[in-house]
This record gives structure tokens, sequence and C-alpha cells, in this order.
């Protein structure tokens, strides 16, 4: 199933993507899509619903981000080698762990607002794991087990609040508008191996980012394990695994998004984002 949020900031509503790719309303069978509702239980009943039945949502309406009540944003940091590289890092042993505010999180389409005083806001698609059941010490076997779907993450950064400004990588993440989610989550159910899934990236028409979640040097399955081993993860929690290469910031010159700029994003099977750049 492809499930999304639609609708005015703070009262989006719940939905489903039919075979004809409208907007049905599943308004009728829950409040949203967040926390327990995204338990196997809960995923298996929309399941048995026949599309056809549902009321059709006419227009185009706004797509609000497709989890609600995110508990918590975790994000990996230079999982892809390559990337790695780009950026003079060197290969992680173990997993860079850190946390976005969910207080970016925002619509796929919605705008991407500069925060004021930024020079360096950069761009990174990313594949995004919802977790639908609780995760606490599960092994890599099992971990799959916990993940209720996929969805695109655009993981904004901007480097010179990151990289610049001394602590930790939060403060260059965490600025408003900087962690589009969406358009559906992609129940696991149709994603056969989260592990050969195509992304891309590109600003203004001109592709910027192609990889593929082949590469990643920690994979699916693994990040779940590790970080239930630090933390226990909660069903609407969304980890957001790395980005390949193509950042503004390993182009020469690096490369920055500036007001009126337009990005769009997308992850196989998962659909496609479409920011405006406005400043904030």
């Amino acid at each position: 199933m492809k499930l999304l949020r639609y609708g005015p900031v703070g009262r989006e509503r719940p939905g489903l993507i039919d075979a004809d790719g409208r907007i049905r309303d599943l308004s009728d069978y829950l409040a949203d899509f967040a926390g327990a509702s995204l338990g196997p239980a809960s995923l298996a009943r929309l399941s048995n619903l026949d599309p056809a039945d549902l009321p059709l949502v006419e227009g185009q309406p706004r797509l609000g981000p497709c989890v609600g009540h995110v508990g918590k944003l975790i994000c990996i940091g230079l999982n892809y080698s390559d990337h790695a590289a780009e950026t003079g890092a060197s290969v992680p042993s173990e997993p860079i762990v850190f946390l976005k505010a969910t207080s970016a999180i925002v619509g796929p389409n919605d705008d991407l607002e500069l925060p004021r005083g930024s020079t360096k806001t950069d761009w990174e698609v990313e594949l995004g794991v919802v977790i639908g059941t609780p995760a606490k010490y599960v092994s890599e076997e099992d971990a799959l087990d916990h993940v209720a779907g996929y969805c695109v993450v655009h993981d904004v950064s901007e480097r010179a609040f990151q990289l610049e400004r001394q602590g930790q990588w939060t403060k260059g993440k965490s600025c408003d508008t900087f962690g589009p989610i969406g358009p559906w989550l992609v129940t696991a159910d149709e994603i056969a191996d989260p592990q050969d899934l195509d992304l891309w990236l590109e600003v203004n028409g001109e592709r910027r980012q192609t990889g593929s979640t082949r590469t990643m040097i920690f994979g699916v399955a693994r990040l779940v394990s590790y970080l239930s081993q630090i933390m226990t993860l909660h069903p609407g929690d969304i980890l957001s695994t790395g980005t390949p290469p193509g950042v503004g910031l390993g182009m020469t010159p690096p490369t920055f998004l500036q007001p009126g700029d337009v990005v769009r994003l997308g992850v196989e099977g998962l659909g496609v984002q479409c920011q405006t750049v406005i400043q904030g």
C-alpha cells in the first residue's frame, strides 16, 4: 500500500493511493498514520479494504508528512563510502548517529526555507525507514520485522551551522523545513529489498545525486538492530539512512541552495518530492 496524509498543515487526514494514482480517504478507519496505527494489525486491516469503496479525494490537495507525530527522526551520517570520500571524511567503522529535530519535518512539496544567516544550505536525498513495532535489542535477522514501510526523506543540511560553529551536527540539520518526508509511506511488503533501490536528486533540472542503496556501508537491517541496542525504537519513529554522493559540499567549487531554486528528488518505488527554496 501507498499511504499518505493530506490537507492543511496540522489538519492532515489519512489516505491511500489507489491503482489509478488517486487519493482515497481513510478517515472512517483511523485518525492518523502515527504510533500504533502503523503496527501490523492496523496495516493488515487497511490492506483488506477495497480502495474503490473509499471516498475519492478530489483535486490536488497539499500532501503532509506521510507519518504524523514522529517521536524520533534518527539520521545516519556518511553511510555511503563514495559520499564520505567526496566530503573528505574517512569511512566510519560503525554507524554515525545524530538526531534531527522533529520540528524540521514538513510535507514533501512544502517550501524549503533558508534560515537567516545561512550561506551553505545543502541537499541530501535519503531512504527513510518507518518503524511499525517496538524494537529493543533486536537481532539483525529479525530487524526488518519491525519495519512498517519506507519513504523518501530529504535531509537538508546547513553546512556552516553543521561544521563551522562547533558542537554537534544537530544545529545544521534541524532548521525549520529541513526534514521533508513523503510523499507516501510504502508498506514493507511492497519493497522486495531495501538494499536495491535507486536514489536521485535534481536542482533546477540538473542531476546532482545518483546512487543506490546497494552501496550503503550499513544496511537497513544492520541499522535497525544497531540502534535498538542503544534506544528503543517506537512505532512512528523514522530512520534516515544516509545519502549517496553528489551533495553541494562535494562539488568544485562547493555549491549551495539559493532562493528560487527548485529541488526534485526521489527513491525508486517511493515517489518524488519537489521543493521551492525561499528565504526565511
